[in-house]
């Protein structure tokens, strides 16, 4: 037995033993942890790796089973089941090759029956089975094309709940000549109503917006308004001044309503959003999100318009992300008051940015901040230390929803897919490890009853 004096010498090893108990993850679905500085989850929010060694995860999506498509960038299309314990507690049961194709790169969607994936140049379909998880390679036709391109080649996809297909094609390069002139169809999101024949992209269709350098995230708001966020240009000169460390900025662009499509022309190659205000030559009274003028853009042989002309004769952003944030991804949730957007970080920039899951607020079909805010996003999953980005760090690419309201994103260069659960009492890390969230209360009650144990 101990005595009395004894029990000083007791405590801390018991506390940190118990705490190493108490702490541990119930979860026996999945062990999985990445290889790099462990994500950092928002308070709220715990997250868990479900699925890694992929091929370059970009758009992921679940069917009517359940199970989650993933578009496998120079592979196909990949379908994983899984053991579902609720929460992040989940394991791959099952993973399956869907469609094998390498020319597939990004886009994915299901529409009617079908199972629709993208490459630079076509927009693909087959019959799709969900409850088999299976293909009918006999029913394999091309729903959109003539699409290719050089520069940028992922064509985003996106079925509308009017079941409209939009398609997104951005630029052939940093600035692109061709995208002034809209029948070229570069930099444009376009509708289609697909038939049994094949349409053209630049002709066929309708627009729902153009003088978009690359807007690969498209969503719908649960009101019918749809919405993408844009990659905007690099190594950006205003007045022979060097900008491109904070301009343009990245941005979330309105397109009107499934029901009534705007089709504006939002300005590139010649206007370009406000991000960094300090030491922006000529400034005026600009603001974050308006419209500015360079005097050339590369490439570009056509007069420029002035900053007035951008701001009135284009489409301004909704709002302006901090630029080389790379945003690839939006998702409403079910009410409508957040946006969700993966910002896949920069490569051009001597400080990293970007690199989150993150959220913005809206507010009866807006977002809830004014368009000049540089406040706007709220970060639900981030890398701890962005000097690690881009080699040891996660990249967010594709973002879905499942039918129990967990948020999922694939990082491509990890090859990695991850789920992201709201509430509750499980903060799981990405190493299977609680995070740290050890009740003082508990501990001390396991601390007593040891006491009482050993007959103290």
């Amino acid at each position: 037995m101990f005595g009395l004096s004894s029990i000083s010498t007791l405590p801390l090893a018991l506390i940190l033993t118990l705490a190493a108990s108490a702490a541990a993850d119930t979860c026996t679905q999945n062990r999985l942890h990445t290889t790099y500085p462990a994500p950092v989850a928002a308070d709220g929010w715990s997250y868990r790796v479900i699925a890694n060694g992929l091929k370059k995860p970009r758009s992921i999506l679940f069917d009517s089973s359940g199970a989650l498509l993933v578009l496998e960038s120079g592979k196909g299309v990949t379908r994983l089941s899984f053991n579902d314990s609720g929460g992040s507690c989940l394991g791959v049961k099952e993973l399956t090759t869907v469609v094998a194709n390498p020319a597939l790169n990004h886009g994915l969607q299901i529409l009617n029956g079908s199972l629709l994936a993208s490459t630079d140049n076509d927009v693909f379909s087959w019959r799709y089975d969900a409850g088999a998880g299976t293909v009918d390679n006999a029913t394999q036709q091309v729903l959109v094309t003539n699409m290719t391109n050089a520069g940028h080649k992922t064509r985003t996809l996106l079925v509308t709940s009017r079941s409209q297909l939009l398609v997104s094609r951005g630029s052939a390069g940093n600035a692109d000549p061709a995208a002034v002139v809209k029948s070229s169809g570069h930099c444009h999101i376009r509708s289609f109503t697909p038939s049994s024949t094949p349409a053209d992209f630049a002709s066929g269709g309708e627009t729902v917006g153009w003088g978009l350098r690359n807007s690969v995230g498209i969503a719908e708001h649960p009101d019918g308004g749809i919405w993408s966020v844009e990659n905007s240009v690099d190594n950006l000169s205003r007045q022979g001044t060097d900008i491109h460390k904070d301009n343009p900025g990245e941005e979330l662009n309105y397109h009107g309503s499934v029901t009534s499509l705007r089709g504006a022309n939002h300005g590139y190659p010649l206007c370009y959003a406000l991000w960094g205000t300090e030491g922006f030559p000529n400034r005026g009274n600009l603001s974050v999100g308006d419209q500015f003028s360079v005097e050339a853009a590369e490439g570009v042989n056509v007069a420029p318009p002035t900053d007035a002309q951008c701001n009135s004769e284009y489409a301004a952003p909704a709002l302006a992300f901090q630029a080389h944030t790379a945003p690839l991804d939006i998702v409403f949730d079910q009410d409508g008051s957040n946006a969700y957007i993966s910002f896949h970080g920069s490569w051009n920039r001597e400080t990293p940015v970007g690199y989150a899951v993150s959220r913005v607020a809206f507010t009866n079909g807006r977002p809830a901040e004014v368009q000049s805010s540089t406040n706007a996003v709220t970060d639900i999953l981030r890398n701890p230390d962005l000097k690690n980005c881009p080699s040891r760090c996660f990249r967010p690419v594709g973002l879905a929803w499942d039918s129990a309201g967990r948020l999922w994103f694939s990082s491509d260069s990890t090859g990695e897919i991850f789920v992201l659960a709201h509430g509750g009492d499980a903060f799981a890390d990405d190493s299977g490890a609680a995070a740290a969230r050890v009740s003082l209360v508990a501990v001390v009650g396991a601390l007593t009853a040891a006491w009482l144990l050993i007959g103290v």
